[in-house]
């Protein structure tokens, strides 16, 4: 089954970009500093970059990557809710479902949202 690109302004894709690296900075106290935003037919995938507290980079410098990503998890469990809203209300979509998933090192992190199928 082949997918096509939906078509979604480049100011829609921003609008998630800002909005996810906004709430990442509220919960935890610093937002990534790269974030970018890419869709595909029902799917929306945010790759951020450069996320990790000065504390977490700390840890992580320690051998301590499983408590940082246990804790970066919860983060996302406790953001859940604001994320799905988030990415309803730019795009006007119902989320179906939020994945998200960290690496340390390199400090990368991507959060995925299926969308319900778009209305003919």
């Amino acid at each position: 089954m082949a997918t096509v690109d939906m078509p979604i302004c480049s100011s829609k894709a921003a609008a998630v970009s800002n909005m996810v690296v906004h709430l990442l900075s509220q919960y935890t106290g610093r937002g990534p500093t790269k974030a970018r935003t890419y869709f595909n037919h029902d799917v929306v995938t945010v790759i951020l970059q450069d996320t990790l507290t000065k504390a977490e980079r700390t840890l992580v410098g320690n051998n301590h990557h499983e408590l940082v990503l246990s804790t970066r998890k919860a983060f996302q469990d406790t953001m859940h809710a604001d994320l799905v809203a988030g990415v309803q209300e730019v795009l006007g979509r119902e989320v179906v479902a939020f994945l998200g998933a960290n690496c340390v090192d390199p400090d990368f992190a991507v959060e995925t949202f299926i969308l319900a199928p778009a209305p003919d």
